[in-house]
């Protein structure tokens, strides 16, 4: 079924786009610090639940602010429900991604290294 994926992808990618705008814009919390990105949305195919990863950066306390989100999580899918028009809208799972994180702390073990091997050459 090529359709039903294309579909879900679709979904998926529109859903991200609007869980950061309401994360973003919408959302304050005492608890809710840093900048906290959707890096990515999979909903189930029956459209029951979606899990989000994000990625938090910057902030007081992750867990707090992960914890923050997972409180929060009716207000934004009641957001979600008004702003994209299906017939469900789905459970919504918050998961951290800590994908830049690792890929930032690469970089900079990368430019730690770099700068000695142009040294020996």
């Amino acid at each position: 079924m090529p359709t039903s994926n294309n579909r879900l992808n679709r979904i998926d990618e529109e859903y991200r786009k609007e869980l950061s705008n309401i994360i973003d814009r919408n959302l304050k919390g005492p608890n809710i610090t840093g900048m906290i990105s959707v890096t990515k949305v999979k909903v189930t195919n029956d459209l029951k639940y979606a899990k989000i990863a994000v990625s938090i950066l910057n902030s007081k306390n992750v867990k707090a602010t992960l914890a923050g989100l997972k409180k929060s999580s009716g207000y934004i899918r009641s957001e979600l429900a008004r702003r994209i028009n299906l017939r469900n809208t789905p459970e919504l799972i918050f998961e951290l991604d800590d994908s830049l994180e690792y890929g930032a702390r690469i970089d900079s073990i990368l430019k730690e290294i770099l700068p000695e091997k142009n040294e020996k050459e």
